[in-house]
């Protein structure tokens, strides 16, 4: 079932592009964007995070930190994350768990793939609740920031 605003965020513990455990906890007291993403190299998801990087410093002025998690290895998300320059931590959900917490996974998804993230956005704020939530089943769709935007200024 999809996480609705006021929900209790999921706790998650993953580990990031540099090989570093990096859970929920890390971020209490700060608000956090939490997005998923189907798969690194892909062009949505690309464009996606790059405009991510791009306007970070919108967000961090918000007092908020950004990850963005896929299914992918992470050693994948190392590679992604160089090449695209991202200056946020992309972190990896190998095991599918936050995916599937987060009601944010297709149970199937393109060349008969099976258990990829749904590209999504939630907003998490500083107590753990979440007050922004937007899961995409199209993955040619990006979520809409503006609205996450919005809702990270409502809590500052």
């Amino acid at each position: 079932m999809a996480l609705q605003k006021g929900d209790k965020a999921p706790a998650f513990k993953l580990v990031s592009s540099d090989k570093k455990e990096v859970s929920l906890d890390d971020y209490k007291g700060k608000n956090l964007v939490v997005l998923f993403f189907p798969m690194a190299f892909t062009s949505v998801c690309t464009t996606e995070l790059c405009s991510m990087r791009d306007t970070l410093g919108d967000y961090n002025k918000m007092n908020a930190d950004v990850v963005a998690i896929s299914v992918d290895s992470p050693f994948t998300l190392d590679k992604f994350k160089q090449e695209q320059n991202l200056n946020f931590p992309l972190l990896s959900d190998f095991n599918k768990e936050a995916s599937a917490a987060y009601g944010s996974m297709y149970e199937n998804f393109v060349f008969g793939l099976k258990g990829v993230s749904k590209r999504s956005a939630f907003v998490i704020d500083k107590n753990g609740t979440v007050q922004y939530a937007e899961v995409l089943e199209n993955a040619g769709e990006v979520p809409d920031f503006t609205a996450v935007q919005q809702a990270l200024s409502s809590l500052n």
